[in-house]
């Protein structure tokens, strides 16, 4: 006869509730909106393996409850999310590793763009890499007054075709040139005016109008929704997957991984281009 499993006092389990894996992270019901908040002040809110798995679970529980209609996504402070966290790990290798695992699916940004319910980002503040994908990805993007866009993957050393894609498509090969290979910074005006955010608000009234807009779009027919959604999943395309796999476990990544810990500019900048500190 099969026996039940026993747990030993000593194993430490979830804590009950809305756990996402990771304390980085929070699950909050709001009557049937749910609020996953990007909570890791100590990293400013850099991404680990966890947290991007935790986000991409946020979604599924959400799109499996009956009792909820849609998500929002936030941050903490005055970000947002910069991205995969490149300092935490003891050495380069450990890039390697969080490599490994984005080319195992942990990221969420599938699991966002394909929703079946409504997610909307609520970005506060600096959003760049990761980060920006999310809000990319996400049906609608308010964003505060404050917040600033980035894609600096170029500079840590890996092509991020995900970004190429969507970037593509969205504000064309000119901008998107100028946004991978400059590294340049957005303002939140800036990114609504190339066509990248939905709206920018006040940012005291950020989470309100985020929180409204959502609602609004809970109330719209959920399949004849999904039909629009898949309509715009198809003009967005996919992504070189095989591509950027290989690029995030190449010399060049380590090397950038390498640089950005180091705080310096990476051997494959020109000695007289070299900028003191991190590119």
């Amino acid at each position: 006869m099969a026996q039940t499993p026993t747990t030993s006092p000593s194993t430490p389990l979830p804590p009950d509730g809305d756990w996402l894996g990771t304390p980085y992270l929070s699950f909050e019901r709001q009557g049937p909106i749910a609020v996953c908040t990007i909570d890791r002040p100590g990293a400013r809110n850099a991404l680990t393996p966890a947290m991007y798995f935790g986000i991409r679970y946020a979604v599924g529980l959400v799109n499996s409850d009956p009792g909820l209609a849609g998500l929002l996504i936030t941050g903490t402070g005055d970000v947002f999310a910069p991205g995969g966290d490149m300092t935490g790990g003891a050495g380069v290798d450990d890039w390697i590793t969080f490599g490994a695992a984005l080319g195992m699916d942990i990221t969420p940004f599938d699991a966002v763009r394909t929703s079946a319910k409504p997610i909307v980002s609520a970005v506060n503040g600096l959003c760049q890499g990761g980060g920006m994908q999310i809000a990319l990805c996400s049906d609608l993007s308010v964003v505060s007054e404050r917040a600033t866009f980035r894609v600096p993957e170029l500079f840590r050393g890996y092509a991020d075709t995900y970004y190429s894609q969507m970037l593509l498509r969205l504000v064309g090969p000119v901008r998107t040139r100028d946004l991978m290979f400059t590294g340049r910074v957005l303002t939140a005006q800036e990114a609504l005016d190339w066509g990248l955010v939905t709206r920018v608000v006040p940012h005291e009234h950020l989470f309100e109008v985020a929180r409204d807009l959502l609602a609004q779009s809970c109330r719209t027919a959920p399949r004849a929704r999904n039909v629009i959604k898949s309509s715009i999943d198809s003009y967005l395309g996919l992504y070189d997957r095989i591509g950027m796999t290989s690029s995030l476990m190449d010399a060049e990544a380590r090397e950038g991984v390498r640089a950005f810990k180091e705080r310096r500019s990476p051997d494959w900048v020109h000695p007289e281009l070299r900028t003191e500190g991190r590119l």
